[in-house]
């Protein structure tokens, strides 16, 4: 494969969609392995980078406009229990928008640049909603024989068995995944669930990190962040953002807890970082004795639910605590590689032994 048409739920690492980064290195890896890559946002402006061409975003101003309400909206609390609701007026609005002017919009844009670049080898789907796009895998392989792959990056959270995030939104309302050649998972435990949406050949694709991008710093930084977070929402965690973070932040007021993210609550005892620049987000890292992992209840309750955060931790040396993860041996080492806590008593006495022992976080990490 030679020449690939990517559209990606964003390129814009300036906002808080935390997926953004992995996005950059998964194209970064294509590129370095010879492939070339045209790349659309879904969300944001396109951006330019040495691995890959961008194309526009057909819907650019709408999304912003969208993002922009999305911001300032309150964060709802996620429910206990997989959503049932039956279909909603704002599903019925959303699926209305799409079918008037997001899906019309993008099966224009998607043409035009086949029909322009003339060969390309695939259609690449990289974490986007596939009902908006319904119709169109099937018409890319229909009229230009292209076979057109799509990578969900958020299952299991983005599964119907889940209620979704702060908007609700339910990407595979409507989908048919049966259009698409292939489908990636970053989920093993989500296969079956894709399966039954009509996927007709599903392969796991874990999240990872590129050492290029994360190694440990060349100059020891000093550490003086004891303990520190980063993150984008509490949704499906509140349980362990209190058990991890607000409660041992009262318990050890002696050491500095931290976190950088957007909408995770308040915490009297925590100090909220500056969000800065994904650069700074690794000096966060390196600068903290411990790094935790506070990962939604959606991905630690369905087995080897892949996310970001751990790959990320481990390339830049960090020693990791972590809430109770399914299948998290998949890809390290429980009490070797890094700790798993199952309530706050432990979380305490887990910061208490590790801050005492340097050797011990040099080997963790």
């Amino acid at each position: 494969m030679k020449k690939l048409l990517v559209v990606a739920s964003s390129l814009d690492l300036r906002a808080p969609l935390s997926s953004t980064p992995s996005w950059w290195q998964l194209l970064k890896a294509l590129a370095e392995q010879g492939v070339e890559l045209v790349v659309a946002p879904y969300q944001g402006p396109p951006i330019e980078s040495p691995w890959w061409t961008a194309a526009a975003n057909p819907c650019q101003l709408e999304g912003d406009a969208v993002g922009l309400l999305k911001r300032y909206s309150p964060p709802r609390k996620a429910p206990a229990l997989p959503s049932t609701d039956a279909d909603s007026l704002s599903d019925r609005v959303t699926r209305e928008l799409v079918e008037r002017v997001t899906k019309p919009r993008w099966r224009k844009h998607l043409v035009h640049l086949i029909e322009s670049h003339r060969d390309f080898d695939a259609v690449f789907f990289l974490t986007v909603p596939p009902n908006h796009f319904g119709g169109i895998p099937k018409l890319i392989e229909q009229c230009y024989g292209l076979p057109t792959y799509f990578y969900d990056g958020d299952v299991p959270a983005s599964l119907p068995r889940f209620a979704g995030f702060r908007t609700g939104f339910r990407i595979y309302q409507g989908a048919d995944l049966s259009e698409y050649a292939c489908v990636l998972s970053s989920s093993k435990g989500g296969v079956d669930d894709l399966r039954r949406l009509g996927a007709r050949d599903v392969r796991v694709l874990y999240y990872a990190a590129d050492p290029t991008l994360f190694s440990p710093e060349n100059e020891q930084l000093e550490q003086d962040i004891d303990v520190f977070f980063y993150g984008h929402g509490s949704e499906y965690r509140e349980e362990w953002l209190a058990a991890m973070l607000d409660v041992p932040s009262r318990e050890l007021p002696e050491a500095r807890f931290a976190v950088r993210g957007t909408h995770l609550g308040t915490m009297p005892h925590v100090q909220q970082l500056p969000y800065a620049s994904f650069e700074k987000l690794k000096h966060y890292c390196s600068r903290s004795r411990v790094n935790l992992l506070i990962t939604r209840q959606a991905h630690t309750s369905v087995y080897g639910s892949s996310t970001a955060r751990p790959f990320e931790l481990a390339a830049l040396g960090c020693a990791m605590v972590s809430n109770p993860y399914l299948g998290v041996e998949e890809w390290f080492e429980p009490d070797r590689e890094l700790i798993l806590v199952r309530n706050s008593a432990e979380a305490v006495a887990t910061y208490r032994r590790l801050l005492a022992d340097p050797s011990t976080r040099r080997e963790l990490g």
